[in-house]
């Protein structure tokens, strides 16, 4: 079952992730039995088709503005600090937690994946969001009803829950 969490995991990734945080939210799924890059490829590289569709409209609306949506079609990601994976760049691997996330005009994002092997090999899927400006907080007001739906069935498809 997915759930989403009032607390996200205090990792000193997520506390060093960004330098303020304006918007975060955890979901979490337990008893998994994959790696961490196996989840986290299962999560990121299983996009329904609805959210496929959801993402071409947002890059097709969002690239008036000037903002990133280059994203391949068929990326193989592979994660290692540094790396970038579309507009999605690696900035941390640990042992129990990969950060993903990118920096743009209206707002910074990262995407922490961790695995708390302690509880039930349970995973902690957290977004973090830095407002840049003005555009970034609206942009995530508008977007967050469909991010809530998008990340919960990315995280259910990726579990088959």
């Amino acid at each position: 079952m997915i759930v989403k969490t009032e607390q996200s995991p205090n990792t000193q990734i997520i506390r060093k992730a960004l330098s303020r945080i304006d918007f975060s939210d955890t979901f979490s799924v337990t008893n998994h039995k994959d790696s961490l890059e196996t989840i986290t490829h299962l999560i990121f590289g299983t996009m329904p088709k609805w959210v496929m569709f959801l993402m071409r409209l947002r890059n097709t609306i969002v690239k008036l503005f000037g903002l990133k949506t280059d994203m391949e079609e068929d990326f193989k990601p592979h994660y290692k600090s540094g790396e970038s994976i579309g507009f999605i760049k690696v900035f941390s691997v640990a042992s129990n937690e990969i950060l993903l996330g990118a920096d743009d005009k209206h707002l910074d994002f990262r995407v922490s994946v961790f695995n708390s092997e302690q509880h039930q090999h349970n995973i902690k899927v957290t977004t973090l969001v830095k407002y840049n400006n003005l555009f970034g907080k609206i942009y995530m007001n508008l977007i967050k009803p469909f991010h809530v739906l998008i990340v919960k069935q990315m995280v259910k498809q990726a579990y088959k829950v």
